[in-house]
């Protein structure tokens, strides 16, 4: 039960393919910090790839057979690739399972206001947030703006060198000790994360503007991206960390980014279908959105999207069938490809050691999530785990077990449960992240590219 760190079995030159890897997904991160940017990139890798649009794939009347790779973008904030295999839809697919987006702070519709000569935008966080972690920071502008005529205008502030950023500002410690005497989860309150965009206000022949500063945040709005006040109503922007990943520690053996959970699994199950040649089931990527808030909506995994595509796809192949797409659900094996909580050294006391994940201990399997006596958890079959330790030991990939800390500690959730109301076979299977849901997590090179390795052999050989 002694499991060998990863980078031991990597001799040499054979250490520069987990580094180039690293690299990739470095790049991937700091170019795709939302959900929107995610399936862009993704889709315009796909396409590189020999991947085609489900939808013109219908528009044509065009039939799929085996081998034939296609894409389906929902909404632009979640994806699911296909490549169809040599068997019938009917005896199931191999189902690699992801969420893209990521703990933030969004704007509300109406955000946008004047206090103290400062102008400021107001956030509703979303997801699981130590609110504490998130000021005093740079950030950065991301999203999308629609007008009322739909043209839809693309937000990024905050990543290039001369650009400006935004933040949150603090209590400086000679002010804050009553604020200090709170208990953590009030430190900061919601309502206290107002993003600061602006103190100067617009020219002195215009001073009698009620709210000068406002007034010139405004200006520049309109000015540089043609948005005016009323169309943040039709918005979706996000506040997100500034800057791009990089590199962790001295031996550069880890990385520190924003948003490893959940696309530090993304990242390696998208890669791992580009690597897929001429299976025998039908290969499947699925990226959804909303995980971080329980899955639901249109975009998320609770949504019917993924059985309607199925449907699609069985329908384009000549399979299609009521009962048929049923039987091709239930017959599916998916990885859950979710992050666990990694053993940090500075707080043990939360993690029980035998069944915690470790940095560099490679892809984590996590048989069962939940909290609280494993309540709202997949509980995997025994028989479905066996058979994927074979895999991954005949692949040689390094594979450790764990729970999300001890029994009545704490607990999570993921997609998986959702999939297994199918009946299909699921598990959760990903990488061991520190510091997760802050602004900068951290994730081993070694492990993300195990979970690569993991993921092309799940696909390839169950």
């Amino acid at each position: 039960m002694d499991i060998k760190n990863a980078w031991i079995k990597y001799k040499g030159n054979e250490r520069e393919k987990v580094m180039n890897f690293a690299e990739g997904y470095k790049n991937f991160l700091s170019a795709c910090k939302t959900e929107r940017e995610c399936v862009d990139r993704i889709i315009e890798e796909a396409r590189e790839q020999g991947y085609l649009d489900l939808e013109e794939v219908i528009r044509r009347g065009a039939s799929l057979k085996s081998g034939d790779k296609v894409y389906a973008n929902n909404m632009g904030k979640a994806l699911a690739l296909f490549q169809i295999g040599k068997k019938p839809l009917e005896d199931g697919m191999r189902i690699l399972g992801a969420h893209i987006d990521s703990p933030r702070l969004d704007l509300k519709q109406n955000p946008l206001y004047e206090e103290g000569e400062q102008a400021l935008w107001e956030t509703h966080y979303y997801g699981g947030v130590k609110k504490y972690q998130w000021v005093t920071l740079p950030m950065a502008v991301h999203g999308v703006v629609v007008k009322k005529d739909g043209t839809r205008i693309a937000l990024n502030i905050g990543e290039g060198d001369e650009d400006p950023v935004v933040g949150i500002s603090d209590l400086l410690i000679h002010l804050s000790g009553k604020q200090l005497a709170k208990k953590g989860n009030e430190v900061i309150e919601g309502e206290d994360l107002n993003v600061l965009v602006g103190s100067c206000p617009v020219s002195e022949e215009e001073d009698e503007v009620k709210e000068p500063v406002k007034a010139r945040v405004l200006q520049i709005l309109k000015e540089t991206y043609e948005i005016e006040e009323e169309d943040f109503l039709s918005a979706e922007i996000e506040i997100v960390p500034a800057g791009r990943a990089r590199d962790c520690g001295l031996d550069r053996s880890m990385i520190m980014a924003y948003g490893h959970d959940d696309r530090v699994c993304a990242y390696p199950s998208y890669q791992a279908m580009f690597q897929v040649k001429d299976p025998e089931y039908t290969s499947v990527c699925l990226l959804v959105d909303k995980e971080e808030i329980g899955s639901v909506g249109a975009t998320g995994m609770q949504s019917r999207f993924f059985e309607n595509m199925v449907a699609e796809v069985m329908n384009a192949a000549g399979e299609y069938s009521e009962l048929k797409v049923r039987r091709a659900l239930s017959r599916s094996r998916m990885l859950s490809s979710d992050v666990s909580a990694a053993f940090d050294p500075n707080y043990p006391q939360v993690m029980e050691k035998k069944n915690a994940a470790f940095l560099g201990k490679g892809v984590v399997f996590n048989k069962y999530t939940g909290s609280r006596g494993k309540s709202g958890s997949n509980d995997a079959n025994a028989e479905y785990l066996g058979s994927l330790r074979k895999v991954m030991d005949d692949n040689q990939v390094t594979f450790q077990t764990a729970e999300l800390g001890k029994v009545d500690q704490g607990g999570g959730g993921t997609i998986a449960y959702i999939l297994a109301n199918y009946n299909m076979e699921v598990i959760d299977c990903g990488v061991a992240v520190l510091n997760m849901h802050a602004p900068w997590e951290i994730a081993s090179k070694v492990d993300i590219y195990e979970a690569y390795r993991g993921y092309q052999a799940f696909l390839r050989d169950m």
